[in-house]
């Protein structure tokens, strides 16, 4: 008889190598043999490939997968999540992490995201954060997670040379990266917020979207702002023809922008507009385009044209901070653009904050932040390629800080309105500069499906009321011109030949009207 077989337990690694090697074709008797498992443990592996798939992904990029063996989640799942992230986003700038700044962290996201039960962030918990995401204990003593200066350098050169040997000009070469963006986001203390953040309609926000920028090293072509949601389709999107958002829209729940999702992006969207840019300068349809070392990227040889003269390149492991060209103030920039605008949308509609909330959508979030990146100019951009391209740059006399600018213009509207006579430019920077996670910034949650059906005095109005409205002899109301004007804007958006400065200009005339009804009730009062 035969012994029985000795009980193997894999790796995520060993799991990975077992999907790719399905689809090289190699049978499930073959795998088994070879791994020591039997065919229905292979079988298992193959039907739960996408869990595994997006598990690796979400593991730290260094060491997530090579001694893991099981893939239990925690007990609060969306904790953990925001958790990783947000320790990732600290390793990505450099900063600083301990144990104790971890289980802080991990306390003020279970309180802010309003969640229920008894948890205590103990070494137990950090111990298990570590291990699901295999996260190295050097990483949890406080250690400065500097970036690697020297494989930064080397890279730097082996990438001129390979430029020079590519023969590629720098409005050939492209880059992209990602960033999460807590899109209703106000300061806190500017607005006179803090007195009223017990109440229940002051919650933190799970109102977050994960925005890419793309653009090559001359800031000549900027491409739409890649954007993601976990909704498939928001509520704020009914009636919209996704095709005419001023960004490519896709949906998902991981953190960061998934394998199959980037892929996507890449094929459909990003080869297709660079062949059309290059061959509008009579260039040669040959570009390359430089990513960061994700785990959720596919492999280089995965992502390129179908003629394979567009294809991509990898920073090493540890040199976002010091050579990543998004990440040396384009990033930032766009994010300091967007709150300004939101701050600016906010004074015009001259409403209280719980109003400002109820009315913001994820729709308004994506133009304004699509504006934000139009904002950006070509000079910040070659600046950022400053070390991959050291005489790329724009020659500029004066460096001017454009975060610097915007606070200080700020701060003046604001110290001349109304409850926000406290502003001053110091703390408008701070919260330029802030996460979402940090004291400086409030967020709301959107309850504005409950607190309509909780009104329904508010309902749209009748086709007859409609119609009395519309008589030019008589006065119309700002509560129906306000409906006109959502109206129009709806059926803009389902026209897929409309500019996008008309879409605009409705925006700008829609928060008049809004500031008008909110002074006449004011003045009935």
């Amino acid at each position: 008889m035969l012994g029985k077989r000795k009980r193997v337990v894999l790796t995520i690694k060993d799991k990975l190598d077992i999907i790719k090697k399905l689809e090289e074709g190699i049978s499930f008797k073959k795998l088994s043999v070879v791994y020591g498992i039997g065919e229905s443990t292979v079988r298992d592996i193959k039907k739960n490939k996408e869990r595994i798939i997006n598990y690796a992904n979400s593991s730290d990029p260094t060491s997530g997968v090579s001694k893991r063996k099981s893939m239990k989640s925690s007990t609060y799942e969306e904790l953990d999540r925001v958790m990783i992230e947000w320790f990732n986003q600290q390793k990505r700038d450099g900063i600083p992490v301990s144990g104790t700044i971890c289980a802080k962290q991990a306390k003020f996201f279970f309180d802010a995201l309003g969640m229920e039960g008894d948890f205590n962030a103990s070494s137990g918990w950090l111990t298990r954060f570590k291990q699901r995401h295999g996260i190295p204990k050097a990483a949890g003593k406080g250690t400065k997670l500097k970036g690697d200066e020297t494989a930064a350098s080397e890279f730097c050169g082996n990438f001129q040379e390979f430029v020079e040997k590519e023969n590629l000009q720098p409005e050939q070469i492209y880059g992209a990266d990602q960033t999460g963006l807590f899109w209703k986001c106000l300061p806190s203390r500017t607005l006179a917020l803090e007195t009223e953040q017990s109440t229940s309609g002051y919650r933190s926000s799970r109102e977050r979207i994960i925005i890419m920028c793309c653009t090559n090293a001359t800031g000549v072509h900027k491409l739409n702002l890649c954007v993601v949601g976990k909704a498939k389709k928001p509520r704020a999107f009914k009636g919209t023809d996704l095709s005419n958002l001023p960004v490519t829209y896709f949906s998902q729940k991981g953190a960061w922008i998934e394998h199959s999702v980037f892929k996507q992006w890449f094929e459909k969207y990003f080869v297709p507009q660079v062949q059309k840019h290059l061959k509008s300068k009579g260039l040669l349809q040959k570009a390359v385009l430089l990513l960061d070392f994700p785990p959720a990227h596919p492999n280089e040889e995965v992502l390129s044209s179908d003629d394979g003269r567009i294809t991509v390149k990898y920073l090493p492991p540890n040199v976002t901070s010091l050579i990543q060209p998004m990440s040396q103030g384009i990033l930032a920039t766009v994010k300091r653009y967007y709150r300004a605008g939101l701050l600016q949308k906010y004074m015009d509609e001259g409403i209280d904050p719980k109003m400002f909330w109820k009315n913001l959508t994820v729709l308004d979030a994506i133009y304004e932040v699509s504006r934000a990146w139009n904002m950006v100019k070509s000079s910040t951009i070659t600046k950022a390629w400053k070390k991959l391209f050291p005489g790329n740059e724009e020659n500029s006399g004066v460096n001017i800080d454009e975060g610097a600018i915007l606070a200080a213009n700020l701060a003046t509207v604001l110290q001349n309105t109304e409850d926000c006579e406290h502003a001053d430019i110091e703390y408008i920077d701070q919260w330029f500069d802030s996460q979402s996670n940090d004291s400086n910034c409030q967020v709301l949650t959107d309850c504005e499906g409950a607190e309509n059906l909780a009104k329904p005095a508010e309902q749209k109005p009748s086709s007859k009321t409609r119609k009395t409205e519309l008589n030019p002899e008589k006065l119309i109301s700002h509560k129906a011109a306000l409906e006109w004007t959502e109206n129009l804007l709806d059926y803009l958006e389902q026209q897929d030949d409309m500019l996008l400065s008309d879409k605009l200009v409705l925006r700008r005339l829609r928060t008049i009207i809004r500031r008008k009804q909110k002074t006449q009730t004011s003045k009935n009062r």
